[in-house]
Order: structure tokens, then C-alpha cells, then sequence
């Protein structure tokens, strides 16, 4: 997957079920690349090892900084890309919410609902 998060170490801070997935929010992130990331959610099909999809929390680029602080970029095995902005997102509570708001679109899973495990 290009553009993944080379994370190195991170403390999962929130564990949801999602249908078929398991969604988890990374927090205190330790990464080998250039970003600083607020919060990683990693969101992993049953089955597999690894995330097939990741949504970011990082500072948002000084072009987007109008519509808010914080970024969140998506990341899938084609490409990433930011596709929001937003203020609230430096509390993890409203950046999970958000995000996990985003999958269920994405994933057309819209008729589940997320399960808090941890």
C-alpha cells in the first residue's frame, strides 16, 4: 500500500467492531516517516493481517488551514488523499466519531452500527 503510515510505535486507544471489520484509533504515534499524526484509525477486514484502509489525523496543509486545524486523509492500497478539515478533530473522541462516520460511507456499511470494545 503506498503511502501507508510507517508507524514504529502506538497505543491503541479506541477498538471498535464494525460489521466485518475491526477499526482501531492509534494515539501517542511514533511513525519512520515525515508526518506528525495526531491519531491513525486502521481499519483491518476480518481476516486479514494487515489494515486495508487507513484515516489520518495530521496538521491540515496550510491551504485547507481555513477550514480547520487537523486534517484527516484517507489512505487506500491506490493512493491518499485529504478530504476534510476540521477544528474538533484534536479530541479523539470527535475525530473517531468522524472517522468512523467516513468508513461506514466509504465501506457502504451504513447499516451497521460500531461496536466499542475498547
Amino acid at each position: 500500500m503506498q503511502n501507508k503510515p510507517d508507524i514504529k510505535t502506538a497505543i491503541p486507544q479506541q477498538r471498535y467492531q464494525l460489521g466485518q471489520f475491526s477499526v482501531t484509533v492509534l494515539g501517542e504515534i511514533e511513525t519512520g516517516d515525515a508526518n506528525d499524526y495526531r491519531y491513525i484509525l486502521a481499519v483491518v477486514h476480518e481476516g486479514n493481517p494487515e489494515p486495508g484502509l487507513y484515516l489520518t489525523c495530521e496538521p491540515a496543509p496550510r491551504e485547507a488551514q481555513d477550514k480547520g486545524r487537523w486534517a484527516m486523509r484517507l489512505i487506500l492500497p491506490d493512493g491518499a488523499q485529504v478530504f476534510a478539515a476540521n477544528d474538533a478533530w484534536d479530541d479523539i473522541d470527535a475525530f473517531a466519531r468522524d472517522g468512523l462516520a467516513a468508513v461506514q460511507q466509504l465501506l457502504q456499511l451504513t447499516d451497521e452500527e460500531p461496536f466499542r470494545l475498547l
